[in-house]
């Protein structure tokens, strides 16, 4: 299943939200559930719902009144909801060809040109807003973090102090933690918000480079051990290959069902605190450069048993094993280094096209797209990603 992209909201629904307990506000098309912010806003939320389910672009730019900060405007984004069509979109709609290329909004490439055509473009989205993430395109990604606006505003981690205790403190319920801790975050350019505050800081942090320089040593000596012990060099070569294959479906498997265990988290800090540090700081921060990859040591405790269970299959032959083992570990070498690079490079074509895949995961459905390397598995078990299908309009 796609990503659920923010819906279109009937206009009659935004103007009925104008009260304490529910109150909506709209700038141009872009329709924003202000209720939580009502108590922090610095006037009073009586102000705010003065203008619940009215569109408040001039008010917030009035200069007499009050102008309002760029952080006003992107407290706002946080609270993005869905879009409403005005009075003015409506109408070019009614008279459109193809009504169904401007509503439900956003419009696409065709009906943002009619509205352009017809002077009824101004204030209109033009991107899909994925509701699980707040983000339209990979772009967004990198777009960097107003840390403590971001803190006030969602009340999860303050990305200006250590993370590890403040996720073990904070008393988060496993529903909210995983809705926030998929809400992609930057902090500072790609660099490495403080996760443990202490001496233990540099054990979280690997450089790409370390990878190929500690792994790739010790699988070219077990690849050296079994050609020199098994007399058919073709048969050490399939064993090799096995493994590489083999490995392609532990990581997808990893990914899925390990890494993305969501579902099946328990609801206690101690499931929750293990899963930020496996996998959920990575989707907290996706553009972290010394997090991309995974820390020899934590590696380590991952290959130990796959280790044991090649040698349990192919006990009748320890180079056997050795060969499939290397394989696999050579699989892993390429798959963390395929990560870094989808995140932080420019890539060939083919990998042009998986970057675009694997950001996707992280800006529109984490609950899809779990190959890295490749889709092959993704397309055997059904949970290839793909673009959202038309979105239905919201009633009240």
């Amino acid at each position: 299943m796609p990503g659920r992209t923010l819906p279109t909201i009937l206009s009659s629904d935004v103007r009925s939200r104008n009260t304490t307990k529910s109150c909506y506000v709209t700038l141009g098309t872009k329709v924003f559930d202000v209720t939580p912010f009502l108590a922090d806003h610095p006037g009073g939320g009586e102000l705010i719902v003065q203008y619940g389910g009215k569109d408040v672009t001039e008010i917030m730019g009035d200069e007499i009144s009050h102008t309002h900060s760029e952080a006003a405007y992107e407290i706002l984004d946080d609270h993005l909801i869905g879009f409403v069509a005005t009075e003015p979109v409506m109408k070019t709609a009614v008279k459109s060809d193809h009504p169904d290329s401007i509503i439900p909004l956003p419009p696409n490439q065709e009906g943002m040109q009619e509205l352009k055509a017809n002077g009824t473009a101004k204030g209109v989205a033009s991107k899909n807003v994925y509701s699980t993430t707040g983000m339209s395109s990979a772009e967004d990604l990198s777009v960097e973090t107003d840390l403590s606006a971001d803190y006030r505003t969602h009340k999860f981690l303050d990305l200006n102090r250590p993370l590890l205790m403040q996720v073990w403190n904070g008393g988060f319920s496993k529903d909210f933690y995983l809705e926030q801790v998929h809400r992609p975050r930057h902090y500072k350019g790609g660099a490495s918000a403080p996760l443990f505050g202490n001496f233990l800081e540099p054990l979280s942090k690997t450089p790409w480079w370390v990878i190929p320089i500690v792994w790739l040593p010790p699988v070219a000596y077990g690849t050296f051990l079994s050609f020199m012990n098994i007399p058919n060099t073709f048969a050490v070569a399939a064993y090799w290959f096995l493994g590489l294959g083999i490995w392609t479906l532990v990581e997808y498997v990893l990914h899925r069902c390990l890494f993305h265990v969501d579902h099946y988290l328990p609801d206690n800090r101690v499931g929750i605190t293990l899963h930020f540090l496996l996998h959920g700081i990575h989707h907290y921060l996706p553009m972290d450069k010394l997090r991309l990859v995974m820390p020899p040591t934590m590696f380590i405790a991952l290959a130990t048993p796959f280790w044991k269970l090649a040698h349990t299959v192919f006990f009748y032959n320890w180079y056997a094993a050795t060969a499939v083992f290397c394989g696999g570990i050579f699989g892993y070498v390429c798959y963390d280094l395929t990560h870094y690079f989808l995140h932080h490079r420019t890539l060939p074509s083919y990998y042009r096209e998986l970057k675009r895949y694997h950001l996707q995961h992280h800006f529109a459905d984490y609950e899809n797209g779990f190959g890295v390397t490749s889709r092959f598995w993704d397309r055997v078990f059904g949970t290839e990603l793909a673009m959202p299908i038309p979105k239905v309009v919201k009633a009240a």
